[in-house]
């Protein structure tokens, strides 16, 4: 193999954040050899097929790579023992869909000195101290903070430009209000720091605000959100708010080149060659879809019922769907501490592993993904929530081995496209939550004001961690940034009928509940097509 071979694998692998080891360098240099007019695709695969598997190290020694080999090898020679038909997804597509779990997302913290982004390489424990909870606030603010300074309304011209002809608006540190006169910029999060006294508060200070008459923008203003806010000091030392609106967006392009090929998602960097690529291959993957349903409750005989007749129709089109999605929650009663048919639950995902293993294409040619739902059993409520106990889909995984159960919420990136799925009774509480009421001038349709404060947030979760826990140390796996292209926003389908909003280039939907209307989703990823549909 040649030396140019050998680099451009260890700067691969370099990229993706792993380390190699000469025998695991030899052993992958041996795959590709096996391939000598695709050695780029091949190692794209191994690449790939490595995410996937758990490693207790980046880096690499020859077992792993070992393993994954073996995998794929026999995956080879298993398709050419049997003949491709037109009705089947291609290796490609199976290859382009890579699944993340939240407990595995990178975590990154802002340097404000050096103006970059490194990345947090110790250990996180699931019950952080004391300064995890400060962290999370501070971390969640500088990640809108460091976009807001790129914003040409709000960054100082440089040199002795005019800031009339930029159209420039300073933001003032909070701790710099006092005894200020006139109208000021300020940056904050808002709190309530005394019993019906609101704050808000940047990394200087925190100032009491009113907001009675404040002019505010489309998107539903709770405690914990981030805020833009325009008015002025009183005299007794209430700032007092004329306009409040959430920071402004940043081109998702922007956002990826002040990266500089970090991997915020999870699913590994791409070079600009790779981009392109699988930007091709994306758009000739047509015949790609995913199904998603929400609200599966598997002890539901009606359910169970309509379920067969979604999985009878995707059987006999020509081609079956890449990706089955099922949220919970999978029981029709909260598994709570009065919950004691555990058994119940696992006897009932066996009878689904069975319903869909009578469905030979669907087994043999789509992939299957859980994610739990906010009632469903787990060790608490916090977000995000761990996949479902082993005991629990045991049974289930006789049938269908190749199953996935993850976490809430998950991560995919498909080809290059980036998605986001969260199980969660968002827009119900969200709208408990809200200090005002939201704005009606550009929407009345609270799910669109919903999708608006997420976006704009960078954060799946921004409510107050007494209505919605958060594990501190692990409130980086609900950031949304760069902004995805496609965020798929779940709610309790009893609480929010099925919708589908287009943001801002950002594709957002929620399939409904299908436990209680049947609703569910069919989307296309190469056309970003959202097709809301009902059995």
């Amino acid at each position: 193999m040649s030396s140019k071979m050998r680099n451009k694998v260890q700067k691969k692998f370099n990229m993706r954040g792993y380390k190699l080891k000469m025998e695991a360098l030899t052993e992958i240099l041996g795959f590709i050899g096996r391939f000598p007019d695709a050695e780029e695709e091949a190692l794209d695969l191994l690449l790939d097929e490595l995410h996937n598997v758990s490693l207790k190290s980046s880096i690499l020694d020859k077992e792993p790579v070992q393993r994954v080999v073996a995998l794929l090898l026999e995956a080879e020679a298993a398709a050419e023992e049997s003949p491709t038909t037109s009705g089947h997804g291609s290796a490609a597509s199976a290859s382009a869909l890579r699944i993340i779990d939240a407990f595995d997302f990178p975590k990154f913290r802002y340097d404000a000195i050096k103006k970059l982004f490194h990345k947090y390489s110790g250990k996180l424990p699931i019950y952080g101290d004391a300064p995890a909870k400060v962290t999370l606030y501070r971390d969640r603010f500088m990640l809108l903070f460091q976009r807001l300074s790129r914003d040409p309304h709000f960054s100082r011209p440089v040199f002795d430009s005019d800031m009339s002809d930029y159209g420039s608006f300073q933001i003032s540190p909070i701790q710099s209000l006092v005894g200020q006169r006139g109208k000021r910029w300020v940056m904050g999060l808002i709190s309530q720091l005394e019993d019906g006294h609101f704050y808000l508060e940047d990394l200087t200070a925190a100032v009491e605000v009113d907001l009675s008459n404040a002019r505010i923008t489309t998107g539903f203003f709770v405690e914990n959100t981030i805020v833009l806010a325009e008015g002025e000091m009183l005299m007794d030392g209430i700032f007092q708010v004329k306009t409040c609106g959430f920071p402004p967006l940043e081109d998702r392009e922007k956002s990826l080149a002040m990266l500089a090929g970090l991997d915020f998602f999870g699913g590994g960097s791409l070079t600009k060659e790779e981009m392109v690529r699988l930007a091709e291959l994306e758009r000739g993957a047509v015949n790609d879809m995913f199904v998603i349903l929400s609200d599966v409750w598997l002890d539901h005989e009606e359910t169970m019922e309509k379920l067969e007749i979604i999985l009878n129709g995707y059987a006999n089109e020509n081609v079956v769907p890449s990706l089955f999605v099922f949220m919970g929650n999978f029981s029709s009663h909260p598994c709570n501490l009065s919950f004691s048919s555990y058994s119940s639950i696992r006897s009932n995902f066996g009878r689904l592993g069975k319903m869909i293993a009578d469905h030979q294409r669907l087994k043999e040619h789509s992939r299957f993904l859980f994610i739990p739902g906010p009632d469903d059993i787990g060790p608490s409520h916090a977000l995000p929530r761990c996949s479902l106990p082993k005991y629990i889909i045991e049974e289930f995984q006789s049938h269908i081995p190749n199953a996935v159960f993850m976490s809430n919420p998950c991560r995919i990136r498909f080809y290059t496209q980036e998605i986001v799925f969260l199980r969660e009774d968002m827009l119900y509480k969200m709208r408990r939550s809200c200090l005002m009421p939201p704005l009606t001038e550009e929407t009345s349709d609270p799910f669109e004001h919903l999708v608006a404060t997420i976006v704009h947030q960078s954060h799946l979760c921004p409510l107050p961690l007494s209505i919605q826990p958060i594990i501190w140390n692990f409130d980086h796996c609900l950031h949304l940034y760069p902004t995805p292209q496609t965020l798929m926003q779940i709610v309790l389908g009893d609480r929010s009928e099925q919708k589908a909003f287009k943001y801002t280039g950002v594709t957002c939907f929620n399939p409904g509940s299908f436990s209680n209307d049947f609703t569910f989703v069919a989307y296309r990823p190469c056309s970003q097509e959202v097709e809301l549909s009902a059995v």
